[in-house]
């Protein structure tokens, strides 16, 4: 199976940092990394991710935004959200817009890993 391309939009480098760490273990090749929605479209364009982690709360564009205009380029994209908005209505939202699931800030690499276990199951 050929390595998956992942994108990691969140605008705390720290937290950028801590999922790409998070994941260096799956089967995954983190290509981009964007501080803000209108970026990680950008990004997007340049890298055609496979997989994208998306805060919601951003400057510029936010993340309920991007995964709508992600999700018209190219609507296999599989969107994981990491938010600290344990707002339902928010996530609830989220996953209407074509995101697949969600972690709540703050996790743990755990937190984080079975997440995307669960985003990949779909390919095993």
């Amino acid at each position: 199976m050929s390595r998956l391309k992942m994108m990691v939009v969140d605008d705390s480098n720290i937290i950028r940092n801590k999922i790409a760490r998070s994941l260096s273990t799956h089967n995954i090749d983190i290509v981009a990394t964007a501080c803000n929605g209108e970026e990680a479209v950008k990004q997007f364009a340049e890298n055609d991710p496979d997989i994208v982690t998306m805060d919601l709360t951003m400057p510029r564009m936010d993340g309920l935004e991007c995964i709508r205009e992600l999700k018209k380029r190219k609507p296999s994209t599989r969107i994981l959200v990491v938010s600290a908005l344990a707002d339902k209505s928010t996530a609830i939202q989220a996953l209407k817009e074509g995101a697949l699931g969600f972690v709540c800030k703050p996790f743990t690499e755990d937190d984080l890993s079975d997440a995307m276990n669960e985003l990949l199951a779909g390919d095993a």
